[in-house]
């Protein structure tokens, strides 16, 4: 699977605290896809900056695109998991890592009041209720 950004080493991906809590795409970024890729321009003062387009592999596009409603982080491991048939742990370094990376620059945003657990459901009920 093609990265993002650099590869780094599973020992150094951060931990983030994303068990809980629901992301999605960011409001200040416009995508579009092409030619296979999707690529994200971020809008800084109502134009587009072309100094930073992102532009994401196939993997990075379907979590983009299942980001296009709030989702937590178990979601996006399953979701990796089942459409490439790869190990959870492989999908949940792979998926963690990407959100770490898409948040870390602000194409992605969490839900300022929706966590999981906001209505007393565990996660695993709550991505079943929202499933697609």
């Amino acid at each position: 699977m093609d990265e993002f950004v650099q590869r780094k080493p599973a020992s150094d991906v951060a931990c983030l605290p994303f068990s809980g809590q629901l992301f999605v795409r960011s409001q200040s970024v416009v995508s579009r896809r092409v030619a296979g890729e999707t690529l994200i321009v971020p809008i800084r003062g109502k134009v587009g900056d072309l100094a930073s387009i992102y532009s994401f592999n196939e993997t990075g596009s379907l979590i983009w695109q299942t980001l296009e409603t709030p989702k937590s982080l178990v979601k996006l491991i399953e979701v990796v998991e089942a459409e490439y048939s790869v190990e959870r742990e492989q999908a949940e370094a792979d998926a963690t890592r990407f959100l770490n990376d898409m948040f870390a620059a602000g194409l992605v945003e969490a839900c300022p009041s929706v966590p999981v657990n906001a209505l007393g459901l565990s996660e695993r009920e709550e991505l079943a209720a929202g499933a697609d």
